[in-house]
């Protein structure tokens, strides 16, 4: 059974699905969730990081363009999107979140999930 620990994508809020200039993509997780798969996985090693990278997208398009990425888990993975010169329409906003485990016997193991969210771009 896979449990569902995130990401959660939290910019600024879950109501607001327009974007216009600059926006603050951030997103969470829950530790516990991520524990308890980490264990139905087998991994017993600790978590050495996590990193969210962030892509966009236009509607429909096949190709995702990297925004940026964060380490920073304090402030909820934060990575600054500018819109500014994107053409108005619906667009759809991927985060990637890895967790990095180091095993003793092995170089590492690591698990992602994606969240994938529509937009719309209105500058």
């Amino acid at each position: 059974m896979a449990y569902n620990w995130g990401p959660r994508y939290i910019v600024p809020s879950e109501a607001i699905k327009t974007y216009s200039g600059s926006v603050l993509l951030r997103e969470e997780y829950d530790e516990d969730l991520l524990y308890k798969e980490l264990e139905e996985l087998g991994f017993t090693g600790r978590i050495v990081k996590i990193n969210n990278p962030w892509y966009y997208r236009k509607k429909n398009s096949d190709t995702w363009i990297h925004i940026g990425e964060s380490q920073d888990e304090r402030r909820y993975f934060p990575v600054r999107w500018d819109t500014t010169n994107l053409e108005n329409g619906q667009y759809e906003v991927m985060g990637l979140m890895h967790v990095f485990i180091e095993e003793e016997d092995s170089k590492g193991k690591a698990i992602a999930r994606e969240n994938i969210v529509e937009v719309t771009v209105e500058n």
